[in-house]
């Protein structure tokens, strides 16, 4: 929030800068409990109830049930407070925690907890639970012998370690000396059909452990509770294509475009940060070949889940076909009757496999391995079809009812032809006036200060670049007075500098303080934004013992890895730390909200 929105305020001056640096980097809960606690405070100023009378009593450990997540794209966040919700519904006693906000000094007296996390990438944990992960994983955690728990773990099948996470906390809960309420559930891309049934198992069992209570206190809020979107994940809204416009120059190994879309007549709105979900399509071409692959006729009628539709638009509109998972390897292996692929799914084998769930798609794999299908059988071995997200490029305070997009349009040569990324296909091919359906994922991990004067450092090599476009614009229409700093790295100068032309103009008009670039592949050496970083060591330290806010936007597989081993070392070197007190030093500030990552 910019000091100007509260500039109407019976307040003075010299109290604002206080007020925002107290609420700076607090989540929503943080926000919403401080509203409660300051409208107390008003109260007893008026005469009304005593200051030191909480405004929601807290019940004892032993009556409630503590339910935490950790959330990197905003899934365990829903699914957690969707529980929490129905809990509270059903008379419980419930508070619900953002994993970097759980007191882990309770724990040792925890009596129910339920824990909603997902696992990034190749094993790792969300930003917002690394903490919490690595104090129950430690020597420090507690024995729990009182603890009743459960875990639901959320992942991606097409990496190896899917679900790692989930399967680390659950184990490590039981040999603390826990007892495992309900099962763990392993929620895949289609979250929904393994999270639902977990949900209510979870809930009923919740209801079995706590008695239902009477509210403790009435809480009126300060400000109506936000209603939903009319559009979101489950209802998409069809936003037209305004612009489709290609960024990186013809004869670049890379086809990047600038999006702009329509969210007139929408409702829907966003801040610096968030991402849009685009719901895709496959691209007609891959259907056919799949159809051709199997000799299945695609216009044959398939029943799976209550729905009867002809298997092309199964395929076309339904099923994963662009994300090899192993599942999939593992059913095809069986038809295929191939012990080539039999040992390929074997432990011993985990890098080969990694590499082939990376690199090939379902159609590689039925051409590579012939195998007899029905059509039954494909649409229920194959993955449910799950929306795309990318970061929002834009900032509404500029653009309005629009939202803009940066996004790499994957297409590449394989053995049998073409092959094509769903949703970026259907953007790069789709004609301006074209419908396309989208709807806003909150992520509010990766937000903006809320006080203007802070510093931001933003690195984002790539199309990472997308969200510090909307950072740049919603803190020039904000006027705030903080230092940006971007670092962009991409192969070449001359055909892969995105938005050239206007981080040049908002480096002269003064809404880009500094720029750093890395183009890898323009000299023998190769260069990085890490490298960058490295070079700017003293800078990059200063700037962060001065309150600045730093922002990592893009791969996670590398890129992610080793900027933070850049920033460790530039502690290391201009803080005087060792590395141990580099990486505490680097995890408060993530704990605090000044180090966001928001990485895919």
């Amino acid at each position: 929030m910019p000091a100007s929105a509260l500039l109407a305020a019976p307040l003075p001056e010299d109290r604002l800068a206080p007020l925002l640096r107290l609420t700076d980097g607090l989540d929503r809960d943080g926000l919403w409990w401080l509203s409660g606690y300051a409208a107390g405070l008003a109260r007893a100023a008026a005469g009304g109830v005593p200051a030191a009378v909480p405004a929601l009593p807290e019940a004892r450990s032993g009556e409630r049930l503590s339910v935490v997540y950790g959330s990197q794209t905003g899934n365990a966040k829903r699914l957690a407070e969707q529980l929490a919700a129905q809990a509270e519904q059903a008379g419980l006693a419930v508070r619900l925690l953002r994993a970097d906000a759980y007191p882990t000094r309770e724990l040792k007296d925890e009596r129910l907890l339920y824990v909603v996390i997902s696992t990034q990438g190749d094993g790792d944990p969300p930003d917002d639970a690394r903490a919490l992960v690595d104090y129950i994983a430690g020597k420090r955690a507690p024995e729990l012998k009182q603890l009743r728990y459960a875990v639901l773990g959320l992942g991606d099948s097409s990496y190896p370690q899917f679900c790692a996470i989930g399967q680390k906390l659950d184990a490590r809960l039981a040999e603390l000396g826990a007892t495992r309420l309900v099962d763990r559930a392993d929620a895949d891309l289609d979250i929904d059909s393994v999270a639902g049934p977990w949900l209510q198992q979870a809930l009923g069992a919740a209801k079995d452990a706590l008695k239902p209570s009477a509210p403790l206190a009435t809480v009126t809020p300060l400000r109506p509770l936000p209603t939903a979107p009319a559009h979101g994940r489950d209802a998409p809204f069809a936003a037209e294509l305004l612009v489709n416009q290609r960024l990186t120059v013809r004869g670049s190994a890379k086809d990047v475009r600038h999006i702009e879309l329509s969210l007139e007549g929408s409702g829907l709105s966003y801040q610096p940060g968030d991402a849009l979900g685009l719901w895709p399509r496959n691209p007609p071409a891959l259907v056919e070949s799949v159809l051709r692959a199997l000799e299945l006729d695609g216009e044959a009628e398939v029943e799976h889940g209550g729905q009867r539709l002809p298997l092309r638009q199964w395929l076309g509109e339904k099923r994963e076909l662009t994300r090899l998972a192993r599942p999939f390897v593992a059913s095809h292996a069986a038809h295929a009757r191939s012990d080539e692929l039999n040992r390929l799914l074997a432990p011993d084998n985990a890098p080969a496999l990694t590499q082939l769930l990376a690199d090939a798609q379902v159609i590689d794999l039925l051409q590579r391995y012939d195998g007899a299908w029905s059509g039954e059988e494909l649409v229920a071995a194959l993955r449910p079809l799950t929306p795309r997200l990318y970061s929002i490029a834009s900032s509404q305070k500029l653009v309005g009812d629009e939202a803009h997009l940066t996004v790499a349009h994957v297409e590449y040569a394989s053995e049998h032809g073409t092959r094509w990324g769903a949703a970026s296909h259907l953007l790069a091919a789709a004609e301006e006036g074209a419908r396309l359906p989208v709807y806003i994922e909150a992520n509010e991990r990766f937000r903006l200060p809320r006080d203007g004067a802070r510093d931001v450092i933003m690195i984002g090599p790539g199309t990472g670049v997308a969200p510090f476009r909307g950072f740049v614009q919603e803190r020039a229409a904000d006027g705030a007075s903080g230092r940006n700093w971007l670092l962009f790295g991409n192969p070449h100068f001359r055909s892969d500098f995105l938005y050239q032309t206007e981080w040049q103009a908002a480096l002269k008009s003064g809404q880009l303080h500094r720029l750093d670039l890395a183009f890898s592949r323009d000299q023998i050496r190769k260069i990085y934004v890490q490298d960058r970083l490295r070079q700017a060591g003293r800078d990059l330290y200063d700037w962060l013992e001065g309150g600045a806010h730093l922002y990592v936007c893009g791969d996670a597989t590398r890129m992610a890895r080793d900027v933070h081993a850049a920033l460790r070392d530039a502690v290391i070197e201009n803080g005087g730390k060792n590395a141990e007190d580099a990486e505490d030093y680097l995890s408060t500030l993530q704990q605090q909200g000044r180090y966001a990552r928001d990485v895919y």
